[in-house]
């Protein structure tokens, strides 16, 4: 993958690798964003039935 992205960057299909990677993190928590917010929705309920400090 690390290949692929160096040769999208050389082509001139992007401004560089950082910025490939930014944004298919960006699209990535875009997409995901309901089931991110579900997941630390429950982490912080069971943190707070713990009572652990």
């Amino acid at each position: 993958m690390t290949q692929t992205v160096q040769t999208l960057v050389h082509q001139g299909w992007a401004g560089s690798f950082q910025e490939i990677v930014n944004d298919a993190l960006r699209r990535y928590l875009e997409s995901h964003q309901e089931a991110l917010t579900e997941a630390l929705i429950q982490e912080d309920v069971q943190w707070g039935l713990q009572g652990d400090d």
